[in-house]
């Protein structure tokens, strides 16, 4: 049994300067999970299904990609002998990487995806004429992940009607920023 006369509460007040309550350390932000974007993707391709696709990478090539040393801009997805592969992607190496081997930023790596994901890209790409993009590089936890899209080209066209759409946006955007004053 417990003696409760000798057990003492404190209560913890706020840090007060001047009677007034102090303002909180603010924690720092976290950084972006999002590595590299393919922004020219959006623009020149339809894009139509979604995939999340791991990658099988190299002690170098992580810590290249921690330090925001990724690139999408002219990657492709290849599909060839029921496994899908990065090419064109490059990912730069640091300075301080190992001498004792040579590292390739445009090397072939291969992306992992489940068997029915692959067979469904497989058919999309062969039989409806469509191609397998990379859209963006991104951390989930610990791992890098790979966002893969089912993609049509785009007319000159369909180019322009985008283009259109994304300025009468803009406007609309800024007007509105103007009446709300």
């Amino acid at each position: 049994m417990v003696n409760s006369s000798k057990i003492t509460t404190r209560l913890i007040e706020p840090a007060t300067y001047n009677g007034a309550p102090m303002a909180q350390k603010k924690k720092p932000k976290a950084p972006s999970p999002v590595i590299a974007q393919n922004r020219r993707a959006r623009f020149e391709y339809t894009l139509h299904e979604r995939y999340e696709a791991g990658m099988e990478l190299m002690g170098w090539e992580v810590k290249s990609l921690r330090d925001g040393k990724g690139q999408l801009s002219d990657a492709y997805v290849l599909l060839q002998n029921g496994e899908a592969f990065l090419l064109g992607a490059n990912i730069t190496p640091l300075k301080t990487v190992s001498t004792h081997y040579v590292a390739d930023p445009q090397r072939t790596r291969k992306l992992l995806l489940h068997r029915n994901e692959i067979d469904r890209l497989i058919g999309a790409v062969q039989q409806k004429g469509q191609t397998c993009i990379p859209l963006s590089l991104y951390w989930k936890g610990n791992k890098v992940k790979c966002e893969i899209a089912l993609a049509s080209g785009k007319k000159q066209h369909d180019k322009r009607a985008s283009i259109k759409e994304r300025d009468w946006r803009r406007d609309k955007q800024r007007v509105m920023k103007q009446y709300n004053r």
